[in-house]
């Protein structure tokens, strides 16, 4: 998933981002009220953690406006608040969960998985094309019941191609899934992550396509599903 996490303590961002990277997502971060609404203008992410004790405007306050604009993104509410009227109030306000400080990474994540199970925004349990098979909530992929020894980056390349299965994922659509707003990841460096994922599946009954000039497709491999070579590799 692409998470907005917007937070004011500096070190609960960098905690917080860290454990969630590592677990594959891919974390923009913010630690003001002020601007949040402009970076959820483009429906680029996929869940909204929110603290409601911001420096600069309440998190309820943001909330309110966020569901104003009729946004379906779920959101999760990281708070100290842990009074009832407090979780009343910010699932009145428009928040799908609530979770008050502290709290362990792994409740977080279960907590960020069934938020994205319900909207639809990630692909649910397992999902498998051919004999490539992907496990959402164990991050493990197999081919033809054998481990797959994916990096980071080759897992996430996995998993967007996967959740668009038999359509074109366009390179710049493919960066943006995998990088936050600090990362770099140039055109041929994706190509490189591509070009190894490639190697390491088509030995199965799946194959990685190259669109000349849009992108990536990933497909199951057989006769009936042979395309025009003209514009793909």
């Amino acid at each position: 998933m692409r998470i907005l996490l917007v937070e004011d303590d500096l070190l609960i961002v960098d905690g917080l981002s860290r454990a969630l990277r590592q677990r594959g997502h891919v974390v923009d971060a913010l630690n003001r009220g002020e601007g949040v609404l402009d970076a959820l203008r483009e429906p680029v992410h996929d869940l909204l953690l929110l603290d409601l004790g911001l420096p600069d405007i309440d998190g309820l306050t943001v909330l309110t406006a966020l569901r104003k604009r009729h946004a379906s993104l779920p959101v999760l509410v990281l708070t100290a608040r842990d009074a009832i009227e407090s979780r009343v109030a910010g699932l009145n306000a428009g928040a799908d969960d609530y979770l008050t400080k502290p709290f362990s990474i792994e409740e977080l994540e279960a907590r960020l998985r069934a938020l994205a199970r319900r909207s639809g925004r990630v692909l649910k349990g397992q999902s498998r094309i051919g004999g490539l098979l992907l496990d959402l909530d164990q991050r493990h992929a197999e081919l033809d019941g054998r481990p797959l020894a994916l990096t980071p980056r080759e897992y996430g390349v996995l998993e967007v191609l996967m959740q668009a299965e038999g359509r074109v994922v366009s390179k710049p659509a493919l960066r943006e899934a995998l990088c936050n707003w600090d990362d770099d990841l140039s055109s041929s460096a994706l190509d490189v992550h591509v070009h190894r994922l490639r190697r390491k599946v088509e030995p199965g009954t799946v194959e990685i396509r190259t669109v000349r000039g849009f992108g990536y497709l990933l497909r199951e491999t057989s006769p009936a599903a042979a395309l025009d070579s003209g514009a793909l590799q």
